[in-house]
């Protein structure tokens, strides 16, 4: 399955803060086709994010799931994202979607599988650690840098 998004991934690169911004405001004004494609150029954050936080064996059970869901977080953040924010001095203050979304995205993923681990008691031969009532103070993961944009 991954191999899929590899293709989205070579299809859809990173964009400047404008294009962003442009495509933004364009999806919240209805256009489908830029809500769209800002998804697309955000899948790839979407996995690097998955792969940072959870280790290959939980990636390799649940992995699917979660990026289903990080997809639909996406699309609901589009929506929440505030093309006007301003900083404490009320200087506009712009930043990149992905600065918006990666909290809610990583949340999202912990949150996850604390549930799907406490509900069986989880053992990952990978870490050696038992995984009881969802604690991942031990799960973590990392991601070679060359595989994703991101």
């Amino acid at each position: 399955m991954w191999e899929l998004y590899r293709t989205i991934l070579r299809r859809y690169h990173k964009i400047s803060l404008s294009e962003e911004r442009r495509l933004i405001q364009k999806a919240q004004n209805g256009s489908k086709k830029s809500r769209e494609e800002l998804v697309m150029r955000h899948i790839g954050f979407a996995i690097f994010r998955i792969h940072k936080v959870a280790f290959p064996s939980l990636i390799q059970r649940f992995g699917d799931d979660l990026l289903e869901e990080a997809i639909l977080i996406i699309y609901d953040k589009i929506e929440s994202y505030n093309l006007d924010y301003r900083d404490k001095k009320g200087n506009p203050n712009p930043v990149k979607f992905t600065s918006y979304i990666w909290k809610r995205v990583d949340g999202f993923i912990i949150d996850s599988l604390k549930r799907e681990l406490s509900e069986s008691n989880y053992y990952d031969r990978y870490s050696g650690y038992a995984l009881k009532n969802g604690d991942l103070s031990s799960v973590s993961g990392s991601i070679e840098a060359d595989n994703f944009i991101y």
